[in-house]
């Protein structure tokens, strides 16, 4: 079984991401995994964090001469922020004075609920972990992942449906977010020039207020195989595997499959993907006149586009604060302000596309297995035989 995690906090030396059960053989280039990693640090609205850190994975373990070799995978990313910090967080005792404490919790953050649940008199330790600094590390292993699916032709990038209130209508061809994710300079990651501009205005005017912009991201997985996932149970259902994983990053407050929200005030006709059967150079002949299902039936990928969208809140921490309470006076004051960015839609999307990668992964493994790639190859290329002979 595929199995990752993370530890580290956002101004601590480092984060580690572990990976284990990813096959022996598999080709690691570590190119594509700092491009990625890049590629979650850009967007327009990003914070002075990002002027600090440039992160690159160092793998301390499972890959050797380039290749993994089945066993488990370790890899750290840097936080050159770090040393502004040593001395406000050291892991020895330290001096006391010199601690840099989060006095009013910020609406919209863990930091009242995780001061509550573990017992700390101030959010600075709620806010070291819960930040999503954190998900660096899962685009470290995300890209691991993506690398194994490319190898059974499958293919994970996201791009931005809408910042604020300005909104993409219609849907996007897989070649054109791909074109996008090849940019050099990114700016919203959105497909369409003129919708993009006026993004960045948006981004613009809440910036001037001292506010933050939320919006949706859509990551869609191309040319995935059926039979991904099973309807057989509830907690393997491949749907649900994928809300669960959206739902998990930062400020994600919803998660939509296909046209999942707009189908649920439409007909049933309107809705439902009607089957044909044409030549085509996919894994079946069986095909969609359109993808509302969004690829996934009956918690089963069904050869379509697997295209899932999450909806991003605004970031919780605000350059113009709201009221909060003071832990220690219990009065009111406003809440606390860390640096921070103002809108993060597509580096969510990029960390979105680590998580739909891994999910992916681990189910390609649950249903192909193998511990070396030459082993999983052949048992992917066996049930692609007896697909075309259905």
């Amino acid at each position: 079984m595929l199995r990752y995690f993370t530890s580290g906090e956002s101004h601590g030396e480092a984060l580690v991401a572990f990976l284990s059960g990813l096959p022996a053989g598999l080709r690691v280039d570590m190119e594509f995994v700092d491009r990625d990693l890049w590629r979650r640090q850009q967007g327009y609205g990003r914070g002075g964090r990002m002027k600090i850190e440039t992160d690159k994975a160092h793998i301390l373990s499972g890959v050797h001469h380039g290749s993994t070799i089945g066993s488990p995978i370790a890899i750290l990313l840097e936080n050159r922020d770090w040393k502004n910090w040593q001395e406000s967080l050291p892991v020895a005792e330290g001096d006391p004075a010199k601690h840099k404490a989060v006095k009013s919790p910020r609406p919209g953050h863990a930091d009242l609920a995780g001061a509550l649940k573990y017992n700390f008199s101030e959010a600075r330790y709620v806010l070291e972990r819960a930040s999503a600094r954190e998900s660096a590390a899962r685009v470290a292993v995300g890209a691991l992942a993506k690398l194994f699916l490319g190898e059974l032709r499958i293919e994970v990038l996201s791009h931005v449906i809408s910042v604020g209130a300005v909104s993409l209508v219609d849907e996007v061809p897989w070649s054109e977010i791909k074109r996008v994710s090849e940019k050099t300079e990114v700016l919203l990651s959105c497909a369409d020039g003129s919708a993009e501009q006026r993004m960045k205005e948006e981004v613009d005017k809440v910036l001037k207020s001292g506010d933050s912009l939320g919006g949706v991201f859509e990551v869609v997985a191309h040319n995935v195989p059926p039979g991904l996932g099973t309807y057989a149970q509830w907690d393997e259902r491949l749907d649900a595997l994928l809300a669960a994983a959206v739902m998990s990053l930062q400020a994600v407050k919803a998660v939509e499959i296909g046209s999942g929200i707009s189908a649920a005030s439409a007909p049933g006709s309107k809705v439902h993907d009607e089957i044909g059967y044409q030549a085509r150079e996919r894994y079946t002949k069986f095909s969609r006149a359109h993808n509302h299902a969004g690829g996934i039936e009956g918690g089963v990928s069904n050869g379509e586009e697997i295209r899932v969208r999450g909806y991003l809140k605004p970031i919780s921490t605000l350059r113009r604060p709201l009221g909060s309470v003071d832990f220690s006076t219990r009065e009111p004051v406003k809440a606390a302000y860390e640096r921070s960015d103002v809108c993060v839609v597509p580096a969510a999307g990029v960390a979105a596309e680590s998580m739909v990668a891994l999910t992916l992964a681990r189910a390609a493994l649950e249903k192909f297995g193998g511990d070396s790639m030459l082993e999983t190859k052949r048992n992917f290329a066996g049930y692609l035989d007896q697909l075309k002979k259905f």
